[in-house]
């Protein structure tokens, strides 16, 4: 057992670790669990998820919306870094399923903005660069026609210019 003295020392210690930046329970756990009692740790963190300084379904929607704005990845890299921060995996299926036609767009997005990245390398180079970073055979063929398709449309538009009669 324990005093409220020492909850609320320990409480301001792990309040100072959150705030700092958001964290998952798992974080959290890993961070304190060889510096206090198990029971203190989870009254802690159960009297911080009822305030809602702890938030897993919350972590999970902001951190998959930072990587769509700051980040190229592939829907298998985002599940990947939630599964490490401690997201449970049928929350993050589940959010992957009900954003589905989302984050599809954000990945045919990314893989087009790599294959332009790196449009100096061999097509198959770049196709075996994006299937190892867990892009869908799908997503990478689509980017790809998609590109091609530019390029050609504009070279037949440079073409027609070039060859107009004044």
């Amino acid at each position: 057992m324990y005093t409220i003295e020492e909850f609320d020392e320990q409480k301001t210690r792990i309040m100072k670790y959150i705030v700092y930046k958001r964290r998952t329970e798992k974080e959290v756990r890993d961070k304190f669990k060889n510096s206090m009692e198990e029971e203190i740790l989870n009254d802690i963190i159960e009297y911080l998820k009822d305030a809602k300084y702890i938030d897993d379904n919350d972590y999970l929607r902001k951190m998959v919306q930072n990587i769509m704005i700051l980040k190229t990845q592939s829907i298998k890299e985002i599940q990947y870094k939630l599964l490490s921060k401690g997201i449970k995996k049928d929350e993050i299926e589940r959010y992957i399923y009900i954003n589905e036609e989302e984050l599809e767009e954000y990945e045919l997005n990314c893989a087009k903005k790599i294959i332009l990245k790196k449009s100096d390398k061999d097509e198959n180079e770049i196709r075996a660069y994006l299937i190892r970073k867990g892009y869908k055979l799908e997503n990478i063929r689509k980017a790809i026609d998609e590109i091609n398709q530019k390029w050609k449309e504009k070279l037949n538009v440079n073409f027609s210019i070039t060859n107009r009669k004044i």
